[in-house]
């Protein structure tokens, strides 16, 4: 085998012959919405559970710190409201109560954020094909062990039929007169569709036309790389903004996370998890018409991203141990100026976030402290005066 040729890291690309290929097909100089357009700097990341979003909400971690923005984060430093609604004892407050981000988990609502953000806030989430979400939350939650499943394929068990184990995995939180189902339409749930409302497909259409209608973007962790070139376009950042660690996060391996469904077990589970299905499909549909909206050069963008995206990642992995003052310059372009990168860069882009859903460590087991952990720090003592 071939040793990989070493990256030419002063433009951004592998080898020049990625940057001539990619560079035909752009203009050095800035477009206009590179330099006129004035960045959207208000926005409400609702991060859901078992999405992909520990990789994805560290983009707008990056983002609101580095802009110095005013977050509403959770004094209890993890949840703002899930799944219970939200409590004004429950965040730091501000002067004025002024907020410019929110990243956190939390149970959609509508009224309350709107009480709380500027009314030009743009509202983003995450989500995930319902399958691949159903495996993942399996094996997160341990469902089958709760559903008293000792198959060593629990995912086709429960597919068999979903309905039998309703009563086992449903659960009420009395103290806020919620219930919840980790199997069952989680993703609506997290997006502030009641589990009540599972059978009640008219209410749920209507309520995901709603959210189509409030969002400005929904991500989907299969299309994420162009869920994110087109969050950079409609929110006007720059690409260094979006840019995330290529080596996946909190991963975990289980018996059945290959598993592919058969015809009926399929069936059976589009009509249990029918409002995430619905969920799915509308905002499926939303991105790829948000994008046809973009035009063709989206395709060049989502190129030249993904090529940056993989050498930035590989300098912060493997240049800084042999050089850690070594900068990583990239070259105007179509879609950005040109900028520089550096080992800080590095750390706050590959961090493990530590949130609740697994071990955390940080980039390069950087003095064991989590990126998240130093930014909430910083944002309390910011609020707080300190």
């Amino acid at each position: 085998m071939m040793d990989r040729p070493q990256p030419t890291l002063t433009n951004g690309f592998a080898d020049n012959s990625s940057r001539e290929r990619l560079m035909s097909l752009v203009t050095l100089e800035c477009c206009d919405q590179c330099t006129c357009l004035k960045p959207s700097q208000q926005f409400v990341f609702i991060k859901t559970h078992k999405t992909g979003s520990m990789t994805t909400v560290n983009i707008f971690q990056r983002y609101a710190i580095n802009h110095n923005l005013t977050s509403l984060i959770a004094r209890a430093r993890s949840y703002v409201s899930w799944p219970f609604p939200p409590a004004e004892a429950d965040y730091v407050h501000t002067t004025g109560e002024h907020y410019d981000a929110l990243f956190g988990h939390m149970v959609y609502n509508k009224t309350w954020l709107q009480s709380k953000f500027p009314s030009n806030t743009a509202y983003i989430s995450l989500i995930r094909e319902p399958f691949s979400h159903l495996k993942s939350c399996m094996s997160f939650y341990s469902i089958p062990k709760l559903l008293n499943i000792t198959s060593t394929n629990p995912i086709k068990t429960f597919l068999r039929d979903p309905w039998k184990y309703q009563n086992l995995s449903e659960a009420f939180f009395s103290f806020c007169n919620v219930t919840w189902d980790g199997t069952r339409n989680h993703l609506a749930f997290d997006l502030g569709y009641p589990t009540e409302g599972a059978d009640d497909m008219e209410a749920a259409e209507a309520y995901i036309k709603e959210l189509d209608e409030d969002f400005t973007l929904v991500l989907l962790l299969e299309h994420l790389d162009e869920s994110l070139v087109l969050l950079r376009r409609l929110m006007r950042w720059e690409i260094q903004d979006v840019l995330y660690d290529i080596i996946p996060k909190n991963v975990r391996n289980y018996t059945y996370k290959s598993y592919t469904p058969t015809a009926e077990e399929l069936a059976n589970l589009r009509k249990w998890k029918a409002v995430d299905y619905r969920l799915y499909d509308m905002f499926n549909r939303s991105l790829w018409r948000k994008i046809e909206a973009e035009g063709p050069d989206f395709y060049q963008e989502l190129q030249y991203y993904r090529e940056l995206k993989t050498n930035v990642s590989f300098y912060c992995h493997v240049r800084p141990k042999r050089k850690s003052n070594l900068t990583f310059t990239v070259k105007p372009s179509q879609w950005s100026p040109e900028f520089v990168l550096d080992a800080d860069y590095c750390w706050e882009m590959a961090a493990r976030l530590g949130d609740g859903e697994g071990e955390s460590i940080s980039f390069r087991d950087r003095d064991k402290v989590m990126w998240e952990v130093v930014f909430l720090e910083y944002l309390f003592e910011d609020l707080q005066g300190g």
